[in-house]
């Protein structure tokens, strides 16, 4: 099924996002770290997909070349590992960065094979090392124009990636908001934001998407903040604030490690159950393939 078609035919729902395993892990450990989930119906589940890394390998010459290092189970796999065990949609993620035009169409070709219906189209991130995205030859630089790619392609469903505190490339929310109209205006269907720890950061990028004529469903992306190195090391990762409160309550709990954890949860809790009370179809949890803590929001609010 469509997942846009799911946001008005139903009572508000959470979606999941995985990242694919390291390699090593086997299909039954990969589902066993999501059926804690599972009771609470999500509707469907994005799996992430990164472009390759590099390492950089000593020659016999003392000389060095630049190796590709494939060390996650492909998304693929991973979709065809969900499909095979639970009734849910899976939403695999394209990227711009690291395909080309006809390595994307191959890929949505196996998509169009498995069944699958929904897609998530992003630009993806620069290669590690480099500051500023460079599109790959023969690929696309911008997800405007992946998703104009995947509309040609077939009956895809095209879900597309939001800033409510901007994009970390874009010179201010407006420009970044413009962009986005464009995303939607080549044919995606909805929309999830980047995590978030303020909702009124939300609801105001929400206003502000309206008042630029973009009218699909906005799906409010969240992340329980769970460790105390999270404060430093998501807002240098993800371009986001954490509200002060928030730090301050982490940094009242000193180190104690469950404290914070479940000071986190409960923030997360308060965010979910505001955003439901204020008519959000869904709201989709980036789980980094841990379940325990989106599974406590989820048995509060769902």
């Amino acid at each position: 099924m469509r997942v846009a078609d799911l946001f008005d035919k139903t009572k508000p729902f959470p979606s999941l996002e995985i990242v694919p395993p390291l390699g090593g892990i086997t299909k039954d450990e990969l589902l066993g770290g999501i059926e804690p989930l599972m009771e609470f119906s999500p509707r469907y589940i994005n799996v992430t997909t990164h472009r390759d890394e590099y390492q950089y390998v000593a020659q016999p010459d003392g000389s060095f070349s630049r190796v590709v290092v494939n060390s996650r189970v492909s998304p693929v796999a991973v979709c065809a590992s969900i499909m095979s065990r639970y009734s849910v949609e899976v939403v695999p993620h394209l990227v711009c960065g690291g395909q080309t035009a006809r390595d994307t169409e191959r890929l949505l070709q196996d998509f169009q094979f498995m069944g699958i219906e929904n897609v998530m189209a992003l630009r993806g991130d620069s290669v590690s090392g480099e500051k500023r995205f460079t599109a790959t030859p023969g690929g696309y630089s911008h997800a405007s124009e992946l998703v104009s790619a995947i509309k040609a392609a077939g009956a895809f469903c095209i879900g597309v990636g939001g800033y409510p505190e901007k994009h970390y490339e874009a010179a201010n929310l407006e420009t970044d908001i413009a962009f986005l109209k464009q995303k939607v205006d080549a044919g995606a269907d909805y929309i999830i934001t980047q995590m978030f720890f303020d909702n009124a950061v939300f609801f105001r990028f929400v206003d502000m998407c309206r008042a630029a004529g973009i009218s699909v469903p906005i799906i409010p992306g969240l992340k329980p903040l769970t460790a105390k190195s999270q404060v430093k090391l998501l807002p240098d990762a993800f371009s986001i604030d954490i509200p002060h409160e928030l730090t301050d309550e982490i940094a009242a709990a000193g180190d104690d490690a469950e404290a914070i954890r479940r000071i986190g949860v409960q923030w997360c809790i308060r965010q979910t159950r505001e955003l439901l009370d204020r008519g959000v179809p869904a709201v989709h949890y980036y789980t980094m393939s841990k379940s325990r803590n989106v599974a406590e929001v989820l048995r509060e609010c769902f």
